[in-house]
């Protein structure tokens, strides 16, 4: 399983940019300083986040970017997967070809954490992600700290596929 950089500092920026959007498009330089992240690496992970129909940019002295969709409507899985941030906890990228072109004995096991994984990334919003990020900015009591734990046990009770 490889959630590198690319896929954190991409679902970053996005809560970043949904959080602020409502003032209008927001600049990247704006998102770079506020997360610490390098503008051109905010560049390249936002011309892949705007060809898969995630954000919009807007040209001029007052541009930027904004949300493409409402970010109820944007899960982590599509943040991550626009960056091509592969969600693969195999060796094999799921070709069942772990060992000598065969199957590995964990093979079975490595997938079932992969339907898991995505189902959990799935289910989290950027819009849930906004709304837990202005509670605890609002409200810092580290028990929000498991507002998404209620859908992790749901994933977890679900029947392996």
């Amino acid at each position: 399983m490889r959630l590198t950089t690319k896929g954190r500092f991409a679902v970053t920026a996005m809560i970043d940019l949904a959080s602020r959007q409502q003032n209008g498009p927001v600049t990247l330089t704006s998102i770079a300083e506020r997360q610490g992240i390098s503008l051109s690496y905010l560049e390249q992970l936002f011309g892949r986040l705007r060809r898969y129909g995630l954000v919009s940019s807007v040209r001029g002295p007052c541009g930027g970017y904004r949300l493409a969709r409402e970010a109820r409507g944007i899960t982590v899985t599509d943040i991550v997967l626009a960056v091509d941030e592969p969600l693969d906890a195999t060796l094999c990228g799921g070709r069942q070809n772990c060992r000598d072109e065969a199957q590995c004995m964990t093979h079975d096991l490595w997938a079932n954490l992969n339907k898991r994984m995505f189902a959990y990334l799935d289910s989290v919003t950027l819009g849930a992600l906004v709304a837990h990020e202005v509670r605890v900015e609002t409200d810092p009591d580290p028990a929000l700290k498991g507002v998404f734990s209620h859908q992790a046990d749901a994933v977890t009770e679900a029947e392996p596929a």
